[in-house]
């Protein structure tokens, strides 16, 4: 039997997901789970609704809680991570600080500042607990939740051999939307995305060898359906290729959408996830106040749901079963999957799980417009990634001020002034840093030079400046 371990297991919601989708699964039949996180109280719950499921539904599995990662890790054969360093005080420091800079972010987990800051925050545990399975549980498989998913791929990869992948919905999610504007069953398209981590591009969607495309295409025409999605119906009409996240998450990604109020008008205007300023960070916010005032797993009646869309489940049973099972992971890119994409950043790509492991398959150059803007958000997770784990704080400023968004508004000055400030908040998830932050540098006056310096200049600009006497 299989043990498998939870690390982040009082992440509510979504470890009573897994664990609904895991006990479904008749090759785990008798497996052990150890759900491990922080919080005793949390995981306690967590356990309870589980040996409910278990209880009325008449199966077979045991389980346990622990605040001991070692304990949790020790023999595991499959290790799923979902946690969040810092909880909601970090996240809200992650929102509201930039805000102040006019740094407008929708979910500010994956890109923006928050991205930035939750990736120097988590890297340094993913790899302690990376290094703990390199002593414990040293052939088991790392099945990655946590975001920033690239940038901490990244970092985990800097870090050790241990064997992971990432695992995102967007791949699922989107098909239920191309299969709805398309008319056409989700079943039965036939496609392919890669790119990164929810900026995956749909390279094809076919039904019985016709493309799609077309019919999308036009539909994304119509305000109907453009109003449903406006950011990624956007970015299709202008580059050709539709990709895997929704107005909320794209908006960040890509420095046209809200970097302005009248940018955030026309393209950020539908509630939640369709671009409503801080709309994940008030979604956990509520979540959080509401699960300190009730207990909600309580209530639930033991009956089992349907399984998630989650990959979790379905890759451990494939690897159980030795039956393949097609999804798409986020791996390195070491073997050049995506052949004009750096071979040391993290992409997402279609591969298969069977008994043998994971088999990522080649997908080749993305056509040279989605590579360029997948180029401008792997350069961030990639200073994300180093900063994190040399614990240099001039890489972290530099990754701030390479994000598409927060370039957009603002200047190097102030994005330094920014990166102090997170630093600061964040200075005790930070312990790699040892207080270190961006150096401060103040704005140079120069209105009160009467004469430059005599130095050689540039040849434009001495023949400027010469022209400008003249005229004078």
């Amino acid at each position: 039997m299989a043990k498998i371990a939870l690390i982040g297991a009082g992440s509510v919601i979504f470890s009573t997901t897994l664990m609904n989708d895991l006990l479904q699964v008749k090759s785990l039949e008798g497996s052990s789970y150890s759900l491990m996180g922080p919080t005793l109280s949390k995981l306690q719950k967590v356990e309870e609704y589980t040996n409910k499921l278990i209880k009325k539904n008449g199966l077979k599995a045991e389980l346990y809680s622990t605040t001991d990662r070692r304990d949790a890790l020790k023999g595991a054969d499959y290790v799923v991570a979902m946690l969040q360093i810092g909880g909601m005080e970090a996240y809200r420091a992650d929102y509201e600080i930039p805000l102040k800079y006019g740094v407008d972010q929708c979910l500010g987990q994956c890109v923006g500042p928050g991205g930035v800051f939750r990736g120097l925050r988590t890297i340094p545990v993913m790899a302690d607990i990376m290094h703990d399975m390199e002593e414990l549980c040293p052939n088991a498989l790392l099945m990655n939740y946590v975001n920033p998913m690239a940038a901490t791929s990244i970092g985990m990869a800097l870090s050790s051999d241990i064997p992971f992948v990432g695992l995102c919905h967007g791949v699922q999610t989107t098909l239920d939307l191309i299969a709805g504007y398309t008319g056409v069953k989700k079943e039965e398209i036939d496609y392919v995305a890669a790119g990164i981590n929810h900026m995956a591009w749909f390279l094809k969607i076919e039904k019985d060898g016709k493309d799609l495309y077309p019919v999308f295409h036009e539909k994304c025409e119509k305000p109907e359906y453009f109003i449903n999605d406006k950011v990624r119906c956007e970015v299709s009409r202008h580059f050709g290729y539709f990709m895997t996240e929704s107005t909320g998450h794209l908006s960040e990604y890509l420095p046209y959408f809200r970097k302005n109020q009248k940018a955030l008008d026309l393209y950020c205007d539908q509630p939640a996830f369709g671009g409503e300023s801080g709309a994940y960070y008030k979604y956990c916010d509520f979540i959080a106040k509401k699960f300190q005032e009730t207990d909600p797993l309580s209530l639930e009646s033991g009956d089992l749901d349907p399984r998630s869309k989650e990959y979790c489940s379905f890759i451990i049973d494939s690897m159980e079963t030795g039956a393949p099972f097609k999804f798409n992971g986020n791996i390195m890119n070491t073997n050049g999957y995506i052949a004009n994409l750096p071979r040391d950043c993290c992409v997402e790509v279609p591969m298969y799980s069977d008994n043998y492991g994971l088999h990522p398959q080649h997908v080749g150059d993305l056509p040279l417009q989605l590579a360029a803007l997948n180029l401008s958000n792997i350069t961030v997770q990639k200073l994300v990634a180093e900063a994190a784990v040399k614990g240099d704080a001039e890489l972290a400023f530099a990754a701030l001020a390479m994000d598409p968004l927060t370039a957009a508004v603002c200047t190097l000055k102030e994005i330094r002034d920014l990166s102090i400030e997170l630093f600061e908040a964040h200075e005790k998830w930070l312990p790699q840093f040892k207080g270190k932050k961006p150096r401060k540098l103040e704005i140079i006056d120069t209105k009160s030079i009467t004469k430059p310096a005599e130095v050689p200049l540039d040849p434009a600009l001495a023949i400027a400046n010469r022209f400008g006497k003249l005229a004078g």
